[in-house]
């Protein structure tokens, strides 16, 4: 399975837009952290996500997860 590098925008709606496809993890996240040096704050993120498909990763990235439990929640 490939990894994928998103840019993610939130506003005005969320946007995920695809920006690379990588055989390897070490090559997705050195590129990822290029393309994060060169991005102007506040125009977005980007992402990688290992998924089967290009559907897949976005379906990942668009679902709602659970906030993680804190100290004493019982």
């Amino acid at each position: 399975m490939p990894y994928y590098i998103y840019k993610i925008t939130e506003q005005p709606i969320r946007k995920l837009e695809k920006l690379e496809q990588h055989d390897a993890y070490r090559d997705a996240s050195s590129r990822a952290k290029h393309l994060r040096s060169e991005l102007p704050a506040g125009s977005g993120i980007i992402k990688v996500i290992f998924a089967e498909n290009e559907l897949h990763a976005e379906d990942l990235l668009n679902e709602v997860r659970q906030p993680a439990p804190e100290l004493g929640d019982d």
